[in-house]
């Protein structure tokens, strides 16, 4: 437990530690230490409205989306985006990403706006022009092909009082415990830790013997074995996309 907890306190040392500020025209830009598609670190911007305050990416994810020749004018990407939005409660106004939050909820919001930006982001992005369908639809298409039972976008508050937005979450059964899927299209160190740390968040307030799992796409490129080493290490289990397969009995049971 004291160990646990000295990560979590670590963590949050290291992202405020991370964060800079540049005042903008009456706008202040936050820059995080997240990492976009390009290893370029997120921004967001804020100023105050009204005695509250509103938070915006500018549109910066859905712009270098359309740049790069991702479109989301199909219903399906529409419904996939919209529902990402809902779940962190997030806003598209004028295309960009917004929340407005009030002095008590300023950290919360602000996390929930990142990881919004982060998950669409990563799920719309499509590394190949070659790519056909996105990497969480081949997820989906799977999972139903080998009858595994899941619920979708399933939203947990973590002990920090943090929300957090996994991919699926697999019912305990008789013989399994609950079992929580995250999908990672593009595997890397961030990623990896953002996926720690939102188990290690929401672990306690779950069934003792709850497990996750990462499903991470190799089939670009392969994944770094530091990825997998992150991820063992905090016990979120790693599947490699290319052996799925080895995986069904443990998660249709």
């Amino acid at each position: 437990m004291e160990e646990i907890k000295t990560l979590i306190d670590q963590y949050v040392a290291w992202l405020g530690s991370k964060i800079t500020l540049r005042q903008v025209a009456d706008w202040i830009e936050i820059t995080t230490p997240y990492l976009d598609r390009n290893n370029d670190y997120l921004q967001i911007y804020a100023r105050r409205q009204n005695g509250s305050y509103i938070l915006t990416d500018d549109g910066y994810i859905l712009d270098e989306l359309e740049i790069s020749g991702c479109k989301l004018e199909s219903p399906k990407r529409s419904a996939l985006l919209e529902m990402i939005l809902n779940g962190f409660g997030v806003k598209l106004v004028n295309g960009a990403m917004e929340v407005s939050a009030s002095k008590d909820d300023f950290p919360l919001r602000k996390h929930n706006l990142v990881q919004a930006m982060l998950a669409v982001n990563d799920l719309f992005y499509l590394a190949s022009p070659m790519v056909t369908s996105l990497f969480l639809e081949d997820v989906i298409a799977w999972l139903d092909e080998n009858e595994i039972r899941y619920t979708p976008n399933v939203k947990f508050t973590g002990k920090s009082g943090y929300d957090h937005l996994f991919d699926f979450v697999i019912p305990k059964s008789k013989k399994r415990p609950e079992r929580i899927l995250q999908a990672i299209n593009r595997p890397s160190r961030d990623e990896a830790g953002a996926t720690a740390f939102a188990w290690i968040d929401t672990r306690e307030v779950r069934a003792a013997d709850s497990r996750a799992y990462a499903l991470l796409n190799d089939s670009e490129k392969p994944v770094s074995p530091s990825v997998m080493d992150a991820l063992n290490s905090y016990e979120v289990y790693p599947i490699l996309w290319s052996k799925r397969q080895e995986m069904v009995e443990e998660l249709v049971v």
